[in-house]
């Protein structure tokens, strides 16, 4: 039997199993992680310092998560056996732990399919970096389970972060200042779009004209300047039409309800037709306009965009001024708990009041917006027009609300939350896209993440359940 340690697991604020044997367990597997990744600094060719100060940082940090998962387990075993009810054997294992072992068997999945196919991807470090993300997934789902709120964003969190050591020790260059800043630039994209979709997920509905809208924008607005317009008034027309376009989405799916998905996909098909039928009058090139796109809206979105003499495009400040709006303003106004009311309880809160008809236009009209708003700024990093820019916003803006942990029932969730997702979202795919896998591989694998996510949050009941 085991010696035990006395005074309790959780003495001082450190988190010890009571088993020392299990104790002895985690250092050595500390201890040979530390070692293999001591190695790999080496063979990448960092300097000494840098591999030195990894190395302990990096073994002090999983000697505290393996030992903060393990006295979570033993709680939990304790736990287990003062409830005579509780399942046991392998049924009790997988109710308690189902969406931890989805998720665990998709990546296992994902990890397997990539290794056969690509061969430059067989290599120790990918082994090492996928058996750590496992366990730091582990932690993640064991310790989510003490919040009672937030627990999405902690998982997030915690991905985001492991996402970022393992591709830091696995992808040269990857902390370089410039490609943190294309990082931050397309997530910037991304997050703006996402912020009608959030609004609109909180009330319970979709918004699948997104990508259309985006996609329209971008050639709209090329061709609006090519024809003489000035383009700062170009920009203001384009974001209005988009509103419109979105408050139009919002009654009829009012009106409609339960059709708001293929309502706003077909208000979507049709804006991009037509919008691709008046700028192709004249021109064989339907679906693209060509023009010179004007010197500050390349600098608002380029790559080598500076703000205020800073190598930072102010895309990015934008986003981060937009996030902090609407992280506050659904937190604290008004706006936000009626938004919230609705989601949650439709009823309840046509009783005290709250016009579902107002907020729900209010969403779609914002959606409209910041989706004409992220066509612009994509116009003003590609610096030609193309209908099918927007293609890929019409999943991953899905993909950013669902990973953040936002239901798309309605009623829980947050842009905040969206955020993570996004960040999650970019950082993955620059992973993917470091390790030399293509734009297939990337929707693949975006798409398994989407199962575990809704596995994980779904298991939650819904807040109108909770009323």
């Amino acid at each position: 039997m085991s010696q035990t340690f006395a005074g309790g697991s959780r003495s001082g604020g450190l988190f010890i199993p009571h088993s020392r044997a299990l104790v002895w367990l985690n250092l050595a597997a500390t201890f040979v992680v530390a070692a293999i990744s001591f190695g790999l600094g080496f063979w990448q060719g960092l300097s000494a310092q840098i591999v030195i100060l990894y190395t302990i940082v990096l073994a002090a940090v999983l000697f505290w998560l393996i030992n903060y998962v393990a006295v979570i387990f033993e709680s939990r075993s304790s736990s287990l056996e003062t409830e005579t009810a509780a399942p046991a054997g392998a049924g009790g294992v997988w109710a308690g732990n189902r969406a931890l072992i989805i998720t665990m068997a998709v990546m296992l999945i994902v990890y397997l399919l990539i290794t056969a196919t690509v061969p430059s991807f067989r290599s120790l470090g990918n082994l090492i970096a996928f058996l750590l993300l496992e366990a730091i997934l582990v932690f993640a789902f064991k310790v989510s389970s003490r919040f009672a709120h937030g627990r999405s964003a902690f998982i997030g969190l915690i991905v985001l972060l492991a996402l970022i050591v393992i591709s830091s020790f696995t992808i040269n260059g990857f902390l370089s200042a410039a490609n943190i800043k294309a990082i931050l630039l397309f997530a910037a994209f991304l997050g703006i779009a996402c912020v009608g979709q959030t609004l609109v997920a909180l009330l319970g509905g979709l918004d699948l004209s997104i990508p259309f809208v985006i996609g329209s924008s971008n050639i709209g607005l090329l061709f609006l300047i090519g024809l003489g317009v000035p383009s700062g008034l170009a920009v203001i027309f384009v974001l209005v039409i988009g509103a419109a376009l979105g408050f139009l989405n919002g009654v009829l799916s009012y009106r409609l309800q339960g059709q708001a998905l293929i309502l706003t996909l077909g208000m979507g098909f049709s804006i991009a037709g037509l919008v691709q039928i008046l700028t192709s009058i004249g021109s064989s090139f339907g679906g693209n306009v060509f023009g010179t796109v004007p010197k500050w809206l390349q600098n608002l979105a380029a790559m080598n965009g500076r703000t205020f003499g800073l190598a930072v495009p102010p895309t990015i400040l934008l986003w981060i001024v937009i996030a902090i709006i609407v992280i506050v303003g659904l937190r604290y106004s008004a706006f936000g708990r009626y938004i919230y009311a609705l989601g949650g309880n439709r009823r309840s809160a046509k009783l005290i009041g709250v016009s579902e008809f107002k907020y729900w236009t209010i969403a779609y009209t914002i959606s409209g917006f910041s989706a004409a708003l992220t066509g612009c700024l994509l116009l003003g990093w590609s610096g030609g027009g193309f209908i099918g820019v927007g293609d890929q916003y019409l999943f991953t803006t899905l993909a950013a609300v669902v990973i953040g942990g936002t239901s798309l029932m309605g009623g829980y969730g947050g842009y905040g939350y969206t955020v993570i997702g996004v960040l999650v979202l970019q950082v993955l795919s620059a992973f993917l896209i470091g390790i030399g896998l293509k734009y297939e591989w990337q929707q693949f694998i975006f798409g398994l993440l989407i199962l575990p996510m809704v596995a994980l949050y779904g298991r939650a009941p819904h807040i109108r359940a909770q009323v």
